[in-house]
């Protein structure tokens, strides 16, 4: 099963059932104008319970380098995501593996982005003024592309009804999903959940670079 990061988690019980469902990795967003912001002690708490191969990323756009090591170090994260505008430099002093959220671009952008430092690049939907993603497809085709140098994550409006199509098209190293999978913005629809893992079970992935897991990256 190729892995899974279930995002914008703000409730223990969502984070338990997607981790019994199979999800390698959960996001929790630290971006305070967002509608899945957590508070870094109800983040830390909800990660007390989980299993040690889950992966924990923290979601942050533009943050200051000091803001960002202390949720880091608080809430015992193994992955930073970079939604926002990121220098390299930022990257660079983290101490965790770096998800870069990147926007579809030239053939000139993607040679830039080989460039960046991260352990991986991650696909999303956007809009301007807005930071992370809006539940719209991303760009299946960039996704492929860009994967032919880096490990890619793809985000964006997955759901158990296009996740099929999405990995054949784009073939991504991993999924990223959250707005899909909801009742409400940080509220879990647990049906949802259950049909997305029960989809993508079934999926035959002959592409996966991340056969330990979701990040499992270096």
């Amino acid at each position: 099963m190729i892995p899974a990061k279930i995002c914008g988690i703000t409730r223990l019980e969502d984070a338990l059932l997607a981790i019994e469902l199979g999800a390698s990795a959960v996001g929790f967003i630290f971006y305070e104008k967002s509608p899945r912001y957590i508070n870094v002690d109800v983040a830390a708490k909800i990660c007390e319970q989980f299993p040690k191969n889950v992966s924990r990323v923290g979601v942050f756009a533009n943050p200051d380098l000091q803001t960002m090591l202390s949720i880091v170090a608080a809430v015992s994260l193994t992955h930073v995501q970079l939604c926002g505008e990121e220098t390299p430099s930022l990257s660079l002093q983290s101490p965790l593996p770096i998800i870069k959220s990147v926007r579809s671009t030239s053939s000139k952008g993607i040679e830039a982005l080989k460039q960046f430092p991260a352990a991986a690049l991650l696909v999303d939907s956007w809009k301007n003024g807005q930071y992370g993603g809006t539940g719209k497809l991303s760009d299946w085709n960039f996704c492929r592309l860009l994967r032919a140098t880096r490990l890619t994550i793809l985000a964006g409006g997955i759901s158990s009804e296009n996740v099929e199509s999405a990995i054949l098209n784009a073939q991504p190293d991993a999924v990223d999903l959250c707005s899909s999978v909801e009742k409400s913005p940080g509220v879990k629809d647990h049906e949802k959940l259950k049909a997305f893992f029960e989809t993508l079970r079934s999926i035959n992935d002959d592409h996966g670079r991340l056969s330990n897991g979701f990040l499992s990256l270096s």
